[in-house]
């Protein structure tokens, strides 16, 4: 009986080790075959492009443009000893009227204090602003206005007597200031203070003017502004050689211009107009050779295109094929607007190595291509 227990056993091992060596039965995969689907999804884009800006037909109908300018800031927007509005911002004014109607004169211009500026678009009493007015959020935003390209590269800065022993806005503690109510300049004067831990007296006013004399009789001991204006007003100065700008520049100050949102089409052609006239520089192009430059074959495509001579770019803004010739022979290229206003002849800003340089020559100014 033990010997048949033993046999029996060596058999069940035996059998085992075989089924151990015994190959293993593959498993089975099951393959699915999966079909592509393209899922269209239907998206609504005009085929015809139609001009309905409401502010052009607004304007042709009235038969001029409205500009919002400044009427005391030297270079800017000034009002010259014989009642003329004259400067850089009022130049850009009459080249959108030039774009129009083919009329430098076919713009009113309506001097307005920085407290008034964005309330007379809000209330349609002009059609743009080009008033030295800084591109910010909240203006952009909040106000319900749109900023075209910025046309000067500009910041805060302060203007002081030579005598007065400061070098830098660190001396002017405790130092009363001049400065134009109702702009980003107020707000920037306390943060500049602030961060240097001084304290300071404002002395506030509602127009350039006023500010400017105050801070000439001598009421204040610093004048604040954009470092632009201040070079203005220095030469309103009764003695301009007794002040000096400090070195300091407080803020960024985009300066272009600004109109009423809601009519993407005029908004458009004010941004074209001001692009088109840094182009003009960029490409040489300039009051005295513009109209012999249009009446031939120009080999660069993009100043065929500018001046009208390739594409539809003026019928797409309802503007004639031409408008960027009469404006360039009416007010000229960027530089030459520039040069006549803010150069040597007029506030002498130095513009070689500013960020108001063309963007070739290290600049800012950077238009998009007109194609």
């Amino acid at each position: 009986m033990h010997k048949m227990f033993k046999i029996t056993s060596l058999l069940i091992g035996f059998s085992l080790a075989l089924a151990a060596c015994a190959p293993v039965e593959p498993e089975i995969v099951t393959v699915v075959e999966t079909k592509e689907v393209t899922v269209t999804q239907e998206v609504q884009v005009p085929v015809e492009f139609q001009m309905e800006s409401a502010r052009l037909a607004a304007i042709k109908s009235n038969g001029k443009i409205r500009c919002g300018v400044n009427s005391g800031v030297p270079g800017f927007g000034f009002l010259d000893a014989s009642g003329e509005f004259t400067g850089f911002d009022t130049d850009f004014c009459r080249a959108l009227a030039v774009a129009i109607f083919n009329d430098v004169s076919a713009v009113e211009f309506r001097p307005l204090t920085a407290a008034e500026r964005f309330t007379a678009l809000q209330t349609n009493e002009i059609d743009v602003l080009i008033r030295n007015t800084t591109w910010t959020f909240s203006r952009d935003v909040e106000l319900g206005t749109d900023f075209g390209p910025t046309t000067f590269y500009d910041g805060q800065g302060m203007m002081v007597r030579t005598d007065s022993g400061f070098t830098s806005l660190s001396d002017m503690g405790g130092a009363t200031v001049c400065v134009l109510s109702g702009t980003t300049t107020e707000l920037n004067l306390a943060d500049a203070f602030s961060a240097r831990g001084l304290e300071y007296e404002p002395l506030v006013f509602d127009n350039s003017d006023e500010t400017a004399a105050a801070y000439d009789e001598g009421r204040c001991d610093g004048l604040t502004s954009d470092k632009s204006q201040l070079a203005g007003l220095r030469t309103t100065m009764t003695n301009p050689d007794e002040h000096v700008i400090l070195p300091e520049t407080m803020s960024k100050e985009p300066l272009g211009p600004v109109w009423a949102h809601g009519d993407q089409q005029w908004g458009d052609i004010v941004s074209w107009v001001v692009n088109g006239i840094i182009i003009a520089e960029e490409k040489g192009i300039t009051s005295a050779n513009v109209a012999e430059i249009a009446a031939g074959t120009p080999e660069d495509p993009e100043v065929a295109r500018l001046l009208g001579l390739e594409g539809s770019f003026g019928e797409l803004l309802g503007l004639a094929p031409d408008f960027m010739v009469n404006v360039i022979s009416a007010v000229g290229n960027y530089g030459e607007i520039y040069d006549r206003h803010l150069g040597p002849e007029g506030t002498d800003i130095p513009r070689e190595g500013s960020f108001n340089a063309l963007w070739k020559d290290g600049g800012l100014l950077y238009p998009p291509p007109w194609r």
